[in-house]
């Protein structure tokens, strides 16, 4: 492995690839190289059957900083702007698109685009004494794309407050309004943040990508289009030989065979 890599990438005997921003004195800026980096490695794992689960995770004292401010201040135009955040925005998206579950790691600090990136995820583990914030705003910039993520994850006050004000909150404050899962001390992140692993290989591939595919579209519908989606997406996952063969291990009393 590459240690000067931007991203670290590394993939255990169950299918989980853990991706590591490698930008530690920068706090894991999101630099165009490091959107760059984990664009690659989102389009590698939307084609690799083995992958069962992706973890991000950052190096050093913090999760993710955010945009690179100095490399986005070195030669400023409206051009180069809209190019940066249309490549943040697809490198955002694909990580809804793949066709498994996506989980943050957050130690440290995850402010702005940082802060959009957990939101981002499907799901989220924290240490203790990680802190959230959407910052921008402090140095005269709103936050215009993580407030896309933010909504969508906290109550409509909670995520406007956020933006409006730059001012952090908890691990346990964002757990409470829904932008983690779970939090744990920081000795026991990676502990919480296996147990969650577990649960989720031990499922089928298909009914994970089946389901994650009709989660976030149904979301975008109305109610009568969501069901009449769901219901379709349903039956088909019903025809699944893993589907057949877990309700008939239910019948039977014993453990399904998803070999």
């Amino acid at each position: 492995m590459n240690d000067e890599a931007l991203v670290l990438r590394k993939q255990d005997a169950r299918g989980v690839v853990t991706l590591t921003m490698n930008r530690p004195a920068a706090f894991n800026a999101l630099s165009e190289g490091m959107l760059d980096s984990l664009q690659l490695e989102f389009d590698l794992v939307a084609g690799d059957d083995t992958v069962r689960a992706v973890v991000i995770a950052g190096a050093g004292k913090a999760f993710c900083a955010g945009h690179d401010l100095k490399e986005m201040r070195a030669a400023p135009s409206l051009g180069y702007y809209q190019r940066l955040f249309a490549q943040c925005g697809r490198m955002m998206m694909a990580i809804q698109k793949l066709p498994v579950p996506v989980i943050a790691r957050v130690h440290g600090i995850a402010t702005a685009a940082g802060c959009q990136l957990v939101a981002m995820c499907d799901l989220a583990v924290a240490a203790r004494d990680a802190r959230f914030a959407v910052s921008g705003i402090n140095v005269g910039l709103f936050c215009s794309t993580p407030s896309v993520a933010l909504s969508r994850n906290l109550a409509r006050k909670a995520a406007f407050e956020m933006l409006v004000t730059g001012a952090f909150i908890s691990a346990e404050e964002a757990q409470a309004q829904g932008l983690v899962n779970r939090v744990a001390a920081a000795e026991r992140l990676d502990a919480e943040l296996d147990a969650l692993l577990a649960q989720i290989v031990a499922k089928p591939r298909v009914a994970l990508a089946l389901g994650k595919q009709l989660f976030y579209r149904q979301l975008e519908k109305g109610i009568s289009d969501a069901y009449a989606d769901a219901e379709a997406t349903m039956a088909c996952n019903m025809m699944e030989p893993s589907a057949l063969e877990g309700v008939q291990a239910f019948i039977d009393k014993r453990a399904p065979d998803w070999r």
